[in-house]
C-alpha cells in the first residue's frame, strides 16, 4: 500500500499563483507515467526512476523534446541527439552517476524488445539517462542498478507515484538536508483551452545556509545548528519537464531554461561542482519514425503568451524541489552523520 506523504502545500506554504493540476505531479500531463525501483540494503541506498512520456513505442512515434544545461558538471547520456534532432525516442531514466552506462544499456534492451514485437528493425537508438552523485549515502562503487531494476521501474510506472527518498532519490542530499524525487504541476489557459505543465526533479544540490523557503532564509538558522556539512553548492539536480502544450523545440528549450528561476528562489547559486540539467518533452504530437509525407505539421504557442509558460515551469520547479525534501525521511551518510529531513523544521 502506498504511504501517505504530506507535501509542501500542506505545511501552509504556497508556491506561486497559478492553479495546480489534479495530482500536482508531472503525471497530470495525460499519458505520462512514473515508476521507481528503490535499493535499500546495507550500504546500497540508491535506485532508478523512469519517466515514460506516453503510450506505445516511443522509437516509432517520437515526441518533440529539448534540453538545457545550466551547469555541465554531470554525466547525462543522450542530450546531444535530443538537441540536434529535437526528438525523444525512449523513456527518461534517472539514477546515480556510476550507473548511467548500465541503465543506458537496459533502455536499449527494453526498446529492442518493443521494436521486435512491433516488427521494427532497430539499428540506432538514443536512450536518455540522467544522474546525481549519491556517494555520501550510497556505496556508489557497487553499481547496484541494472537491467532488472530498470525493467522493474518501468513495470511499476503509473500516474500516481511516491516522492522523497525513493528510486533515484534514495541517496540524494539537497541543501544539506535529505533530497529525493519531487514533482509538481501547473495549468494555464490558452485560447480557452486548459494545458498542463509538470516537473519532476531528482534533487541533490545546494548549500544549507542558502536554503530559502517561502521567502525566509531558513537554511541560515539550520546551518548555525551544524545540521549538515555543505561547504559548497555542489551535487547536481535533474529536472524533467512534461507538457501537453503544442510548441516547437525552440520554445520548449526556452521554457526549460526557466526551471532555473525555481532553483534561484530556493537559494541555489549553481556552484562549480554542481550539474543543473533540464530535459523536456511535449505530448501534443507524435513524430513517426518513417513518415509518409515530406512536410510535417507543427503548432506553436504565440510568443506573446510564453510568459505564462515561463511562470508555470518556475513555480512547478520550486515546488517540486520542496516536495522532494519534505517527502523524504531522514537518512544516514556512510560516515555515520545523520541527514535530516526538511519536514522536521516546518
Amino acid at each position: 500500500m502506498k504511504m501517505y506523504q504530506k507535501r509542501i502545500n500542506e505545511y501552509g506554504i504556497t508556491v506561486g499563483s497559478l492553479p495546480r493540476g489534479q495530482r500536482n505531479k508531472i503525471t497530470d500531463v495525460e499519458g505520462v507515467r512514473v515508476g521507481h525501483c528503490t535499493i535499500d540494503n546495507g550500504e546500497n541506498k540508491t535506485g532508478v526512476t523512469v519517466i515514460i512520456p506516453g503510450p506505445g513505442n516511443l522509437f516509432t512515434e517520437k515526441m518533440p523534446a529539448a534540453s538545457f544545461v545550466w551547469n555541465g558538471f554531470g554525466k547525462t547520456a543522450g542530450l546531444l541527439q535530443v538537441d540536434e534532432l529535437g526528438t525523444l525516442e525512449t523513456p527518461i531514466a534517472l539514477t546515480n552517476t556510476l550507473n548511467v552506462g548500465l541503465v543506458h544499456d537496459a533502455l536499449v534492451e527494453y526498446t529492442l524488445e518493443q521494436c521486435e514485437k512491433d516488427g521494427v528493425d532497430l539499428w540506432s537508438l538514443n536512450p536518455v539517462v540522467g544522474e546525481c552523485n549519491d556517494s555520501k549515502i550510497n556505496r556508489i562503487g557497487h553499481r547496484a542498478v541494472g537491467k532488472e531494476e530498470v525493467f522493474a521501474a518501468i513495470q511499476n510506472a503509473g500516474a500516481d507515484f511516491e516522492e522523497g527518498d525513493v528510486g533515484a532519490g534514495k541517496g540524494t542530499i539537497c541543501h544539506g538536508l535529505k533530497g529525493g524525487i519531487g514533482s509538481a504541476s501547473r495549468r494555464i489557459l490558452l485560447d480557452g483551452k486548459s494545458y498542463t505543465l509538470g516537473v519532476l526533479v531528482q534533487s541533490n544540490h545546494g548549500k544549507l545556509e542558502d536554503l530559502t523557503v517561502d521567502g525566509i532564509r531558513l537554511g541560515a538558522g539550520l546551518a548555525v545548528r551544524s545540521l549538515g556539512d555543505t561547504p559548497v553548492d555542489q551535487g547536481s539536480i535533474m529536472m524533467v519537464v512534461a507538457t501537453d502544450l503544442p510548441c516547437s523545440t525552440r520554445q520548449l528549450k526556452r521554457i526549460l531554461k526557466r526551471c532555473s528561476v525555481g532553483l534561484a528562489r530556493l537559494g541555489s547559486y549553481v556552484g562549480h561542482g554542481s550539474g543543473e540539467i533540464m530535459i523536456g518533452f511535449s505530448t501534443a504530437r507524435r513524430i513517426p519514425y518513417a513518415p509518409n509525407q515530406d512536410i510535417l505539421e507543427c503548432q506553436e504557442i504565440s510568443e506573446r503568451r510564453m510568459d505564462l509558460c515561463f511562470r508555470a515551469v518556475a513555480e512547478a520547479t520550486e515546488e517540486a524541489v520542496l516536495n522532494s525534501m519534505v517527502c523524504a525521511s531522514p537518512g544516514q551518510r556512510l560516515d555515520g552523520q545523520i541527514v535530516h529531513s526538511l519536514r522536521e523544521f516546518l
